[in-house]
């Protein structure tokens, strides 16, 4: 009897831990789909491209963009700055299970790594996990950056992934390492969370790895 394998979403960025996530759950026999928030107009298309280059090497045949820069300057507007990592990554992970649903995926993937930045501490995280009902993996979640970085040399991917990401793009002042989740909850209410998520899984596209994808020299920004 055929064993069917498990279908998972992979949120993907451009960066170093998450295509080591979606090999690594490649690897445990899932089958992945990769989706990438793009931050257009508020950054260039740096991020979308290196995805969509991680993409490719993972064997994937195409990338689900989100036109989600509207969307992110709603939130950075309209709550307290200190909340924006936190808000931003329940913001993807809400539109991120929707379109999962929609694709027939049980799993999202991500590349959080405990401690690592800021919306990645233990209450935070938790905090995340409260955004929705779908399970979310973290395959690399108790490895250490030099880890991943390894990881990242030994499947072929760090020259793609290495460079600062943009997730920074909309955030100022302080980034908040400890959240609630009430606190958290009224400042999904401030920004009219729900209606800019469902916004967000309707401005949708999908990019095939097959085209030729040339990197820019210079990528700035950085995730916290």
């Amino acid at each position: 009897m055929k064993t069917i394998s498990p279908k998972a979403l992979l949120l993907i960025s451009g960066g170093i831990d998450s295509p080591v996530a979606g090999k690594l759950a490649l690897e445990k026999g899932y089958e992945l789909e990769a989706i990438h928030f793009s931050q257009e107009p508020f950054t260039d298309d740096s991020a979308e491209l290196k995805s969509l280059l991680l993409c490719k090497m993972l064997g994937l045949k195409e990338m689900i963009v989100v036109e989600a820069g509207e969307m992110l300057n709603e939130i950075s507007k309209n709550s307290y700055r200190e909340y924006y990592f936190v808000l931003m990554k329940r913001f993807m992970m809400q539109t991120a299970e929707k379109i999962a649903v929609r694709r027939g995926a049980k799993f999202l993937v991500t590349g959080e790594s405990l401690g690592q930045v800021s919306s990645q501490t233990l209450s935070n995280l938790n905090n995340i996990n409260q955004a929705t009902k779908i399970e979310i993996l973290r395959p690399v979640l108790f490895m250490s950056k030099q880890e991943i970085i390894n990881k990242s040399r030994e499947y072929g991917y760090f020259e793609a992934s290495k460079g600062p990401e943009m997730c920074d793009a909309l955030a100022s002042g302080n980034a908040k390492t400890k959240s609630i989740l009430s606190d958290v909850e009224k400042q999904e209410a401030y920004c009219k969370m729900n209606e800019l998520v469902e916004k967000a899984a309707l401005k949708i596209r999908i990019e095939s790895t097959a085209r030729d994808i040339e990197l820019p020299k210079q990528i700035i920004g950085a995730c916290k």
